[in-house]
């Protein structure tokens, strides 16, 4: 998530939640990752909300069932990425996403924000970011091999195994692992362990060794 300046609107609403909850009992609604960048903001605001009304859940499934809308219909996701929408445009938009997200307050208080500072282009990325800060609250690290060809579920599993293990899971720690198939890394593995990646793939060796051979002529 690349930083960049963030519209007025939604400093203060992330400040507002900050003040709002430095009196809540615990600090509990503080977000358990940083998140950076507008999308990261957006989440965390969102996040420091849910968590003071006792909604993480429902929000969740709330974005989960936006980002449903979103992939089945690459019209919508078209449309409020559109810059030249009118303030009408932008109020039945949010009307009908929040239907879609079944209504719950939090995620439309969001999406008229995001709504009103032009930002809702950036939804998928605000929930794929609240879906970080919720594996994080659980304990959860989200783990993804990319692979040349489908991994065995042996294989997976004794992968599983020897990341639980290592420094980059943290002890205690859920991992949340999927295969992603790639044949364009020619073969060996890529492993993304939360925000932290292990190249061991045959294209990423052709990469480096292209690089010194380039720099020796």
């Amino acid at each position: 998530m690349i930083a960049r300046r963030l519209p007025r609107n939604t400093s203060s609403l992330l400040a507002s939640c900050r003040r709002g909850y430095a009196s809540a009992a615990g600090g509990d609604s503080q977000p358990p990752i940083a998140l950076f960048g507008v999308d990261g903001t957006y989440a965390s605001a969102l996040y420091t909300a849910a968590a003071k009304s006792g909604s993480l859940d429902g929000v969740a499934g709330a974005l989960s069932k936006l980002q449903q809308t979103l992939k089945g219909d690459g019209r919508v996701s078209a449309l409020i990425g559109n810059p030249t929408l009118t303030s009408a445009d932008k109020s039945v938009i949010v009307e009908v996403l929040s239907k879609s997200a079944g209504g719950d307050k939090s995620v439309t208080n969001l999406l008229k924000v995001m709504a009103e500072n032009n930002r809702l282009g950036l939804l998928p990325q605000v929930s794929e970011a609240f879906a970080q800060l919720i594996a994080a609250q659980k304990g959860e690290v989200e783990v993804t091999i990319t692979s040349a060809q489908p991994l065995e579920s042996k294989t997976i599993k004794q992968l599983e195994g020897s990341i639980a293990k290592s420094k980059f899971a943290g002890a205690g720690k859920k991992l949340k692992v999927q295969n992603k198939v790639s044949p364009e890394i020619l073969g060996g593995l890529i492993v993304e362990i939360g925000d932290r990646t292990i190249d061991t793939s045959v294209r990423s060796r052709i990469t480096r060794l292209n690089k010194i051979l380039n720099e020796a002529v």
